[in-house]
């Protein structure tokens, strides 16, 4: 539901995934090899479409997004894709929001072929710290929790891991915006389906809302605006293959550390 209203007008608020989806664009740039058939998993609106590929799947969670991609609605934990089917695996803004996310990956992973390549990118790590602190001080006598849990760069390549992945990388880039007041973020957010998917909330009242954009605003800059973070974590990873790399049998060095450190 929060994806179809945020689908009409998504092309006015997609900044945050446009910079994820540069982010896997340069990284699949620096792979020599072509990936024929592709699963863009957490399409939106089909924007993005790697060079070269022959066959794409876009799979999203909105039905609306879905429509207009040409592609098929469903939850990226329980992904109706067949195994070892596609060579690449894309998947930008939607990792923080699955219910299941070492269930998704692994269903990502096993949806890729040996050797094929899994890119991610997702909002965790300390996204949102000045609205959370506003909110939180804003709610100071009873504070609730207004924005859902976020997966820190340690954690995702521990979850990389834990899905089965082979030459597992983890990496954050944190983006910062500067908005005038506090609705502009939360206009930005609902626009690109980026609010708490936190279910049953306690109702924020208007007092609590007041409070919390007199805190924004006091938080400004010279140029009476407030600065908010975006932390990108980007994920790669391999379907496991014979013809990878290995890490070396452990014990098997010639070379002692100690002795190099002591050298030196």
């Amino acid at each position: 539901m929060r994806r179809d209203r945020a689908a009409p007008h998504f092309g006015d608020y997609d900044f945050v995934r446009a910079q994820m989806i540069d982010g896997i664009a340069e990284r699949l740039a620096s792979v020599k090899r072509h990936f024929d058939d592709v699963l863009d998993l957490g399409c939106f609106d089909g924007g993005f479409t790697p060079a070269n590929a022959r066959r794409i799947a876009r799979i999203d969670a909105g039905r609306h997004f879905a429509a207009a991609a040409g592609g098929i609605q469903a939850d990226e934990d329980r992904l109706p894709i067949a195994d070892a089917s596609v060579d690449l695996v894309v998947s930008a803004g939607v990792l923080d929001s699955v219910n299941d996310v070492p269930g998704a990956l692994t269903l990502a992973r096993r949806a890729l072929r040996p050797d094929g390549l899994f890119l991610g990118a997702f909002l965790g790590g300390d996204s949102l710290a000045t609205l959370r602190s506003v909110l939180l001080d804003a709610e100071a006598a009873r504070p609730a929790a207004r924005t859902h849990p976020r997966i820190d760069v340690r954690s995702a390549g521990d979850l990389l891991v834990r899905a089965g992945f082979a030459l597992p990388v983890a990496d954050t880039e944190t983006l910062t915006v500067r908005y005038r007041d506090i609705f502009s973020l939360l206009r930005d957010l609902r626009g690109m389906a980026a609010t708490s998917l936190l279910p049953d909330p306690t109702a924020l009242g208007r007092d609590t809302l007041a409070r919390a954009a007199a805190l924004f605003a006091e938080r400004a800059d010279s140029d009476g605006r407030t600065a908010e973070r975006f932390d990108i974590i980007a994920l790669t990873g391999w379907a496991p293959a014979p013809s990878q790399p290995k890490p070396a049998r452990r014990g098997s060095a010639t070379a002692s550390l100690a002795a190099v450190l002591k050298s030196r």
